[in-house]
């Protein structure tokens, strides 16, 4: 019984053997490598460094900028976490609550995932400087004449809409997967006892869903962390540094200008520590509230 339980285990490792090895040569060996790099002043070119220690990490500490993107991140991250799920959840919930047309609607809102947010941002920067601006004229949506992209007040605002444009199809399919899964009985039980739509949902609906609402907070909270894309397409970090993002700071201080490869992976590594301490802190508190439910 042993062995054979051994040779299942082998077999199941040979199946996950070529994502483990894709896993190992092309996310765990570079994040590795980058951790060396950050220890050195290599500008990302020349075959000669020098290692210079926590230097990097010493300097960062009297950065502005970074600490400035980092600000901006975190803002960005609370916002898109709370309105992506939000409206996914709605859409999940309407949608499945139809007889008739899910598949479409599903399609419908699950299309901006299948081009590239690069794409998406500059689709989004016409529609932000041209078609509102025609609608605001035509029809005299005064509210709508706005600098959407110019103004810090209001490139905010563009890059959350286009943003959650982007997440809220995929979220609202974990979700409908989840609630698929609802037993149908006790949602009819509930009735019977004399609970509306929103006591159901919240006392049957919602509990038995936690685990795809711990999943959607999971990975919309790793994916906020990394966002670049959308800012790139949409301001460019402007006006100014005003939408700078983590990722587009990092990107500008290893790309642009002064190259500084061994500086940007030092800013790199402490991205890492921060995202993979706040996601060890949600997963504990999201299982803790699952088994509380």
């Amino acid at each position: 019984m042993m062995f054979s339980k051994q040779k299942e285990n082998r077999i199941l490792l040979l199946y996950v053997l070529p994502a483990l090895i894709a896993y190992l040569l092309f996310k765990l060996y570079p994040a590795l490598l980058g951790f060396y790099y950050s220890l050195t002043d290599w500008n990302g070119i020349d075959q000669s460094y020098e290692m210079i220690g926590l230097a990097n990490f010493k300097e960062i500490f009297a950065d502005v900028y970074f600490w400035e993107s980092i600000q901006f991140t975190l803002k960005y991250v609370v916002v898109i976490l709370v309105v992506s799920n939000v409206l996914a959840l709605l859409l999940a919930v309407l949608i499945e609550s139809r007889m008739k047309a899910r598949g479409l609607f599903r399609t419908l809102f699950y299309m901006p995932n299948m081009i590239s947010m690069i794409i998406g941002g500059y689709m989004w920067v016409f529609i932000f400087t041209r078609v509102i601006y025609y609608l605001a004229d035509k029809w005299g949506l005064a509210f709508l004449d706005q600098s959407w992209i110019g103004d810090p007040r209001y490139s905010f605002i563009a890059i959350i809409i286009v943003s959650s444009w982007g997440t809220v199809g995929y979220l609202m399919l974990i979700y409908m997967a989840a609630l698929q899964g609802v037993p149908l009985q006790l949602k009819e039980a509930a009735v019977l006892d004399g609970a509306n739509s929103w006591n159901v949902f919240r006392n049957v609906t919602f509990p038995m869903i936690q685990h795809a609402f711990t999943i959607c907070i999971f990975w919309s909270l790793s994916s906020a962390f990394q966002v670049f894309d959308v800012i790139y397409a949409l301001t460019g970090g402007g006006p100014g540094r005003a939408t700078q993002s983590v990722a587009m700071n990092i990107y500008e201080e290893a790309f642009k200008g002064n190259i500084r490869y061994g500086y940007a992976t030092a800013k790199s590594t402490i991205l890492f520590v921060i995202v993979f301490l706040l996601t060890l802190a949600q997963l504990k508190m999201m299982k803790r509230k699952e088994q509380e439910l």
